[in-house]
């Protein structure tokens, strides 16, 4: 197996977490980078006792520290990020700083000590609320919200390093992903977390809006799968991750207590600022570099759900 160096920032939050297993499984040797103001070292404990694995604590908006730990190193995979729509309407600001100058600070980064290619954790939310469905990668942009303003400034910048500067660049659009180590605890936390949690503690699960809004789940252990055959292929460019089927909020909240086994009924609060109504991906694109889901929703939340370690079938 190759014994490439990689580099993974935000390498101890969720995403990350899981595709640093991955790259291990795959004998890479694997740098994380992770400021843990949203990653958790516990996410990364039981992997850190292997030798083909470093933790840094630090951040993406440190240029130095970049430019040293990106020397000798083959693929970054760029998942540091502010990772919350609403938590960026309250602090655009702070959104900006990590989400597109620290995407220009690994960029610049990743030019100077020649690696071989960067892959770029985008989002679907860059595609605001366009009505027209499935999401495909030549459509328009609209982003939303500073966070989607934020990400997608970061594909431009991609694409401009691939053209200028000849690093190539993949830009991964995730669609709503989900698994185990997703934290529930925050207010900014996704759906699928939130209803686990809040169904295990006997409470009701909270739907912002009528919950007709539809979306696209991918699992975690598939968007991992994505962002290393979009780093070993020749691709360049953007790519949605996703699964191409969606599901309604309220259609999600009755399969979620369903394999819970537990009759909890939702309360709807009202919608969030920033919220778009329906998302789906079109993955043909991503399937030309070998990209081919492999969990539907329910074999995905059955692991999700036993993740949690307080619940069994």
């Amino acid at each position: 197996m190759s014994k490439n160096v990689t580099v993974v920032t935000g390498g101890a939050g969720f995403i990350g977490s899981h595709l640093a297993e991955e790259l291990l499984k795959h004998g890479y040797q694997v740098v994380l980078i992770d400021d843990l103001s949203t990653g958790k070292r516990a996410n990364i404990e039981h992997i850190l006792t292997q030798d083909s694995i470093q933790f840094i604590q630090g951040s993406v908006t440190d240029f130095p520290l970049l430019n040293k730990l990106l020397h000798d190193v083959s693929y970054v995979f760029h998942l540091a990020a502010i990772p919350s729509v609403p938590r960026s309407i309250e602090n655009p600001l702070a959104s900006h700083d990590v989400n597109a100058t620290g995407t220009l600070n690994v960029l610049l980064a990743a030019k100077a000590n020649e690696v071989k290619k960067v892959i770029y954790a985008s989002s679907s939310s860059v595609y605001g609320d366009t009505p027209t469905l499935p999401k495909r990668e030549d459509m328009s942009p609209n982003p939303q919200s500073p966070y989607s303003v934020a990400k997608l400034a970061g594909e431009y910048y991609c694409q401009v390093f691939s053209r200028v500067f000849g690093l190539p660049t993949a830009c991964l659009r995730y669609f709503n992903v989900y698994g185990p180590r997703q934290d529930p605890a925050s207010q900014y936390s996704a759906v699928i977390p939130r209803f686990v949690d809040r169904i295990l503690k006997g409470e009701q699960p909270i739907i912002f809006g009528d919950g007709e809004q539809t979306r696209d789940f991918t699992f975690v252990k598939d968007a991992a799968q994505a962002n290393i055959l979009a780093a070993e292929s020749d691709a360049t460019g953007v790519f949605n991750v996703g699964t191409g089927k969606r599901i309604s909020i309220n259609e999600l909240a009755k399969l979620v207590t369903g394999l819970m086994h537990r009759d909890s009924q939702p309360v709807h609060q009202k919608p969030r600022p920033g919220d778009i109504k329906h998302s789906l991906a079109d993955v043909s694109k991503a399937r030309q570099f070998g990209y081919d889901p492999r969990y539907n929703l329910e074999e995905g939340l059955r692991e999700t759900i036993e993740g949690f370690g307080q619940w069994s079938a």
